[in-house]
């Protein structure tokens, strides 16, 4: 199996590899079923003992499910991980009803997530967005007084904007900004990736596929109770017109003798030494698959073809739910 590189987690960040295991489908997603267990702790294993460090979990994935089965599959080889855990998201028989990102929230989520994952120290912290209802300077300061207290060793971000994330940084220094990013996703190239380079963190990079627009797989129309009916991108027309711009993904994909989804993985890999593909997995078999992605090298034609196909705004409506 491929040996993956390691990467600086920002400026003067953790050497993490460039790689990054996504725990969450292995928890019930869209109050769905939950997939083997025993499965997905094999999997976790087996990523770290292929030089995947960088495992990602939210405190809201499985209503703490999630967090449990990392602390069952880094048991006893705790210095072979580093834990990245989101928080704040408040989620009722399966569904979202809001977000909780006051200070004494925070104070209480930690705790919680400290012993479901058996461990003294989280690695990276992160609120999973922001809202108005709390300001800025809350959220992060009381992040940054829980790295002071040592439950937590380094800040990160997640779904913010430009502005926000300076502030952020100018609070405490932020180490990871976690955003999706795609040839489906581009529009943070605007701004956001831009601001992240200045200031020298680093990006963790999920949604490599679309919600599995871009595996090639997808077809039109989907099952009515399909969870991407959910987001705008996969209804009516919208479907079928970005199924048709996935052809020219597949038809690459053929001719290098890989598949769209290692493609996607590839784009987002080579779009800087400071980003990191975050790839959710739940089975081991596809392990090899997705490691290999990381050599796939792009000529500058074939590179130059899929940033034009897939131009920002090409694809038709979105995956982010505006809660």
């Amino acid at each position: 199996m491929t040996t993956i590189t390691k990467m600086p987690l920002g400026k003067n960040g953790p050497l993490v590899s460039k790689l990054g295991l996504g725990c969450m489908r292995m928890s019930s997603v869209w109050g769905g079923q939950t997939n083997d267990e025993h499965e997905s702790i094999a999997t976790i294993q087996a990523a770290l003992d292929n030089g995947i460090n960088f495992l990602n979990t939210g405190d809201f994935y499985g209503s703490g499910h999630n967090e449990l089965l990392v602390g069952k599959a880094i048991k006893g080889r705790r210095d072979d991980a580093f834990i990245s855990v989101k928080f704040g998201a408040i989620f009722y028989n399966g569904q979202w009803i809001g977000l909780d990102l006051r200070p004494i929230a925070i104070k209480n989520f930690i705790n919680y997530s400290l012993v479901r994952l058996g461990i003294d120290t989280i690695d990276l912290y992160q609120p999973c967005r922001m809202d108005s209802s709390v300001p800025v300077e809350d959220v992060i300061g009381t992040v940054a007084d829980l790295i002071k207290e040592g439950k937590v060793r380094h800040l990160g971000v997640s779904e913010i904007t430009a502005d926000q994330l300076r502030l952020a940084n100018s609070i405490h220094p932020v180490t990871a900004l976690e955003i999706g990013y795609s040839l489906a996703d581009r529009q943070i190239e605007s701004d956001l990736l831009p601001a992240a380079k200045e200031l020298g963190i680093g990006v963790v990079a999920f949604a490599n596929t679309a919600e599995g627009l871009l595996t090639g797989e997808m077809k039109a129309p989907l099952a009515a109770d399909d969870y991407h009916l959910h987001f705008s991108r996969f209804q009516g027309d919208n479907l079928v017109k970005n199924l048709e711009k996935v052809e020219v993904l597949k038809r690459i994909a053929k001719d290098k003798g890989f598949t769209p989804t290692q493609l996607a993985i590839a784009w987002v890999n080579g779009q800087g030494d400071h980003i990191m593909p975050l790839v959710s997995m739940s089975r081991r078999s596809r392990l090899p698959e997705n490691t290999q992605a990381m050599e796939i090298v792009f000529s500058a034609e074939e590179m130059d073809a899929l940033n034009t196909h897939f131009a920002p705004g090409s694809i038709l409506g979105g995956t982010y739910l505006q809660r």
